[in-house]
């Protein structure tokens, strides 16, 4: 076998492994997008809605949206973001121009991960845990130990969440060129064009 025929067959075995690294870095930077997205709402939207609501309204409406929000869509985005992102790092670690770019993004994301399980979520689950304030002066109390901190931390995941997503876009940049030039850049592993050796 001459070297030009190995190194067509590398490259031809290589191409499945390429795609399927592409299809996962795709699939992390949609799921990291589509988390990013909601937080986003709730910071700009649900939140300073609901602080226009009077007490007993806000409770109910956090408990509601902290019930209805652990479905299998909801889940499986959320832990599959995770996962992804990770794959996709894994896949990355022979490619240094992306690399780099979902390692930080792997990194951000976990952080936003671990915020949710131990703030967040321990907040919603208090907040269920609560009940019917049977006053409005029960319900004052209520809101007021989970508005302030649960508003804030959203915030900062949303930043995180965010940050991972463009940093998978960049990655995702980066490995589209080297997939049109090749690992070793615009000029191919053999040099510059017309260049022999």
């Amino acid at each position: 076998m001459t070297a030009d025929t190995e190194n067509r067959t590398t490259t031809e075995s290589g191409g499945g492994r390429s795609g399927s690294a592409g299809g996962v870095l795709v699939a992390a930077t949609v799921a990291v997008g589509l988390i990013a997205g909601l937080f986003y709402a709730f910071a700009c939207g649900i939140m300073p809605a609901l602080a226009r609501s009077d007490d007993r309204v806000y409770v109910e409406v956090m408990r509601n949206i902290n019930e209805v929000i652990q479905n299998p869509v909801f889940l499986l985005t959320f832990l599959g973001a995770l996962v992804l992102t990770a794959v996709a790092a894994w896949q990355s670690r022979g490619s240094p121009r992306s690399r780099v770019w979902v390692f930080a993004a792997l990194v951000a994301y976990g952080l936003a991960f671990l915020l949710t399980v131990t703030v967040n979520i321990p907040l919603n689950n208090d907040l269920a845990d609560v009940g019917n304030p049977a006053t409005t002066a029960d319900a004052a109390a209520v809101r007021e130990e989970f508005e302030d901190p649960w508003v804030a931390w959203n915030v900062v995941r949303t930043v995180l969440c965010t940050l991972a997503l463009g940093l998978l876009a960049r990655a995702l940049t980066l490995y589209g060129r080297d997939g049109r030039h090749g690992r070793s850049g615009p000029s191919g592993p053999s040099g510059p064009p017309g260049s022999s050796r």
